[in-house]
């Protein structure tokens, strides 16, 4: 990688891995930049791809105060998470790169619906008698999968659907349900990585440099969304979310 690469591609990273940590998309900002650079298709989503693991993880490490009392969910929905990811990244190895093309716009733009509607699908839930811990266990566990399944063949914005699914269906605060956003994300990317690292070609010097970067934006991003109020933290998705689904479509 020549100097002005490195440089543009640690910037990306850094952005990518605080984005990621506040909301999800960053890989809107580092798999772009790569093709810029002339990468292949492929071999930047999978270089990419394994070069967030460690921001991620780092981000989920920053909200780990938040995962407290969180154990059951995170076993149940982490099991699955997994299984999602693992059939996402092997969907990208043996299927035509736009496959999902079409659908990905369309499951962002929901996503940011039930984000913006959450408070009262929430309400109304509860008023049904569906706001218990685990009465909405099935419904979650299938919106999990599906949505792992997109976050291992590609993941752009795989943050914004997993609040808004999360959001709508368990009865908690956005800050906790973040916290476990980052945690299954951190799963999805970890499996879908190995897979990568095992079956296919991987541009280690991308790896490394988004690596460092995104733990960096990884630990900052963690902090800031944080201390973010509810509402706050609920504008910044829609409006990330809004930008992604355009972006992809361009």
């Amino acid at each position: 990688m020549h100097a002005l690469e490195t440089v543009a591609v640690a910037a990306a990273a850094v952005a990518a891995g605080g984005i990621n940590a506040v909301v999800g998309s960053g890989t809107l900002i580092t798999f772009p930049t790569l093709l810029a650079f002339g990468y292949p298709p492929v071999l930047a989503n999978v270089s990419n791809t394994i070069g967030l693991v460690p921001g991620v993880l780092s981000a989920a490490y920053g909200y780990r105060r938040e995962l407290a009392g969180q154990r059951t969910r995170m076993i149940r929905l982490g099991a699955v998470a997994l299984c999602g990811g693992l059939v996402g990244a092997l969907l990208l190895l043996g299927l035509p790169a736009d496959t999902f093309r079409a659908a990905v716009p369309v499951l962002i733009l929901l996503a940011c619906v039930l984000v913006l509607l959450q408070p009262r699908l929430a309400t109304w839930l509860r008023r049904r008698g569906g706001g218990r811990e685990g009465e909405g266990l099935l419904p979650v566990s299938a919106g999990v999968l599906g949505t792992s399944v997109y976050g291992g063949y590609f993941g752009a914005a795989q943050g914004v659907l997993l609040m808004g699914l999360l959001g709508t269906l368990l009865p908690d605060g956005l800050q906790r349900l973040n916290a476990l956003k980052n945690y299954l994300a951190a799963l999805v990317n970890g499996v879908a990585a190995v897979v990568f690292i095992a079956v296919t070609e991987v541009d280690w010097a991308v790896v490394g440099v988004i690596a460092v970067g995104s733990v960096v934006g990884g630990f900052t991003g963690a902090r800031l969304g944080r201390r973010l109020p509810p509402g706050v933290l609920r504008g910044l998705i829609v409006a990330i979310g809004v930008i992604a689904a355009v972006a992809v479509t361009v």
